[in-house]
């Protein structure tokens, strides 16, 4: 219950609240890292983060599983393994959380993304229209957001605008790894055909896991950081950002590349 202030008048009434619990992820038997999670597809989160950090380097994965520490009970169902069969290198763990202050270099980082991922292939423009047209579209798949107002989305959409892979997570992160990780495990991937959508805004990490994973575009309802934008161009990756609907339609910021 929670009590709601309402014309003058406090009134108790019914809420919903969204679940949020921490997972741990391992490959291989190997400490990821931890991240603070809605609780759902968490195979999908793992196996997402792995591949748009670079763990896996091209190995396949075979297996996911709760446990890796305990029996999947004893852990509360709060820690996932990834296995490839010792094919992926020995990760390195977090071993702390990261923040949008976590002191990363700039330029080093992009060049380690170039060293790491090719360019996306340059094919067909996208339609801005359709770009811009996808909040109100996607509005009804959004089922957590609707009841608690307290997630993110993300997305893949393919040429038609239509829905390919929707997740929520309290994290938009982990959303778009929820989306990453199922279309790796339905060997979807690289999405060079489809796009990426997020509810929230446009940060460096964001474009780097759908470069990652492919996306010829990234479409967000808010605004995308320098960093992100310089992310973009070296991809190939269409970004558009501050997608908004008015009395007069819908409008939006491109940042890159403008003529893709």
């Amino acid at each position: 219950m929670a009590q709601r202030w309402e014309s003058g008048v406090l009134r108790r009434r019914p809420d919903q609240l969204i679940v949020e619990e921490p997972l741990e992820i391992r490959l291989d038997g190997h400490l990821v890292g931890t991240t603070m999670r809605t609780p759902g597809h968490d195979f999908e989160l793992a196996v997402g983060l792995c591949h748009g950090d670079g763990l896996l380097a091209g190995a396949t994965v075979r297996t996911c599983r709760y446990c890796g520490t305990g029996s999947a009970v004893e852990t509360a169902f709060n820690v996932v393994s990834v296995d490839t069969g010792g094919q992926a290198p020995t990760p390195t763990p977090r071993v702390a959380a990261t923040t949008s202050a976590c002191g990363m270099c700039g330029s080093s980082e992009l060049e380690a993304l170039r060293d790491r991922i090719a360019p996306i292939p340059v094919g067909e423009p996208w339609d801005l229209e359709l770009l811009t047209s996808l909040p109100g579209a996607l509005a009804a798949d959004q089922e957590l957001f609707a009841a608690t107002g307290a997630v993110h989305a993300a997305a893949a959409f393919d040429r038609s605008g239509a829905a390919v892979v929707v997740r929520e997570d309290i994290g938009r992160h982990n959303a778009v790894d929820k989306v990453v990780g199922r279309l790796l495990l339905d060997g979807a991937l690289p999405a060079t055909d489809l796009g990426l959508w997020i509810s929230g805004r446009a940060g460096f990490e964001i474009v780097q896991k759908a470069w990652a994973a492919g996306f010829s575009a990234v479409v967000a309802v808010s605004a995308p950081s320098a960093l992100a934008v310089e992310a973009a161009r070296l991809a190939g990756i269409t970004l558009v950002g501050f997608v908004r609907s008015g009395p007069d339609g819908t409008t939006a910021n491109v940042y890159s590349p403008e003529a893709r």
